[in-house]
C-alpha cells in the first residue's frame, strides 16, 4: 500500500482517470478543505498566509510550511494536485469551508467542486458561522449547493439558533440533503432534526470521547462522524498557547483507532489544509524563515525522513481509510 501511494503522489499533478460518480457508495471518509489562500501572482496579494504580520514566502502564519510553498487556492494546478492527493489517500469526500454568499470561498466553490469531481470525489459544504447566518439563510444556501451537486451539508457552530429552528429547516429540506451538526451532544443534534453529528475540534474532543458520542448518536438514530486529526498548533497564526503535539504520528493513529473502535459511520478529518491551526495532513517540508524561525515539517513521523516524510500523513490516511472500509 505504501509503495502504491508513494508512486501516485510522485506523479503529481499528472492527470488520471475519473472514477464513476453514479451509484457511488456513501462516503466513509471525509476531509475538511480550505479554499481561502492567495498569492500576489494569482490574487494580487497574499491571502491568509500573511495574517498576524507574517511575510510570505519567507515566513507564514503557521507552525508548518507547505511542501509546495505558499499557494493560491485559485490556481487550477494546485486544485488538481490537491484532489489527486486526497483521492490517493483513500478519502471519499471533500468538505469545503464556505463563508456565505459573496465570500471568496463562495466564488471558488464551483472550481473546487469541478476539480474534486474530476477525481471521483464527492463534495460537501462546510457552512461556517458567516455574518447574518440563520436557518432561513442556510435554506437558501442549500439551493445553491444543489445546483453544484452537493447533497451533504455540515453546519459549524449551529448553537447560534435554537434546535427548533434547525428542526423546521431540516424538515423542509427533505430526504435528498443530509445535514450534519458540529456538536458532541446527540440530544441537540436529534432535537435539531439533523441526520448526523461531527466534532471537528480535535483539541477538545479527543479519542476518549468518541465511543460515548457514537453510542448516544446511535440511540437516537443519528450518523456518527467523529473528527480525527494529527494535532493542533495555532501559536503563530492566532497566538493560542494550547498545543496538541503530533508525537511523530502517534496522535493521528490514536484518534483513528478510537474512531474505528467507536463504530463511526463516517470519519471526518480535521483537516487537509487548515495551516493556521496546524491540523493539516497536506504535505509539509522543513523550512528556515527569517530571524531563525523554523518550520520542522513531518520528519520522524512513522520513521520517515526527508522527502518521504512530506507525505507521511497522506500515506497513513490511506492505511486507516482501508481499515475503515474493511469494517
Amino acid at each position: 500500500m505504501r509503495l502504491t501511494i508513494l508512486l501516485v503522489l510522485a506523479l503529481l499533478p499528472a492527470a488520471g482517470g475519473s472514477l464513476a460518480a453514479g451509484g457511488a457508495a456513501p462516503a466513509r471518509t471525509a476531509v475538511f478543505y480550505y479554499p481561502w489562500y492567495g498569492t500576489p501572482e494569482r490574487d494580487g496579494v497574499y491571502v491568509h498566509w500573511q495574517q498576524r504580520g507574517f511575510r510570505p514566502p519567507a515566513s507564514i502564519a503557521s507552525a508548518f510550511y507547505p511542501a509546495r510553498g505558499p499557494y493560491s487556492s485559485d490556481d487550477p494546478g494546485v486544485l488538481r494536485a490537491h484532489m489527486v492527493q486526497i483521492a490517493a489517500a483513500g478519502i471519499d469526500q471533500v468538505v469545503v469551508s464556505w463563508w456565505g454568499p459573496g465570500s471568496l470561498e463562495d466564488a471558488r466553490l464551483p472550481v473546487v467542486v469541478a476539480a474534486a469531481q474530476e477525481r471521483g470525489l464527492d463534495v460537501a459544504a462546510h457552512v461556517e458561522p458567516y455574518g447574518g447566518r440563520t436557518p432561513a439563510s442556510v435554506e437558501e444556501d442549500v439551493v445553491r449547493f444543489r445546483t453544484l451537486g452537493i447533497r451533504d451539508v455540515y453546519v459549524y457552530g449551529a448553537q447560534d439558533a435554537s434546535p427548533q429552528e434547525w428542526a423546521a429547516l431540516n424538515e423542509r429540506l427533505g430526504d435528498d440533503v443530509r445535514t450534519f451538526v458540529q456538536t458532541p451532544y446527540a440530544g441537540y443534534a436529534a432535537a435539531g432534526g439533523f441526520d448526523g453529528l461531527y466534532t471537528y475540534d480535535v483539541l477538545v474532543y479527543h479519542g476518549g470521547t468518541m465511543r460515548r458520542i457514537c453510542e448516544q448518536a446511535r440511540r437516537r438514530g443519528l450518523l456518527c462522524a467523529p473528527s480525527v486529526g494529527p494535532g493542533y498548533d495555532a501559536r503563530r497564526a492566532v497566538g493560542d498557547p494550547r498545543v496538541k503535539p503530533r508525537r511523530h504520528g502517534a496522535t493521528y493513529d490514536s484518534m483513528w483507532a478510537s474512531a474505528l473502535a467507536a463504530g463511526a459511520d463516517l470519519v471526518t478529518i480535521t483537516s487537509f489544509n487548515e495551516w493556521h491551526e496546524g491540523t493539516q495532513i497536506e504535505p509539509a517540508r522543513a523550512h528556515v524563515g527569517p530571524r531563525g524561525g523554523r518550520y520542522d515539517g513531518y520528519d520522524g513521523a512513522w520513521g520517515l525522513r526527508g522527502r518521504a516524510a512530506e507525505s507521511a500523513y497522506l500515506l497513513r490516511t490511506a492505511y486507516w481509510a482501508e481499515r475503515l472500509d474493511g469494517q
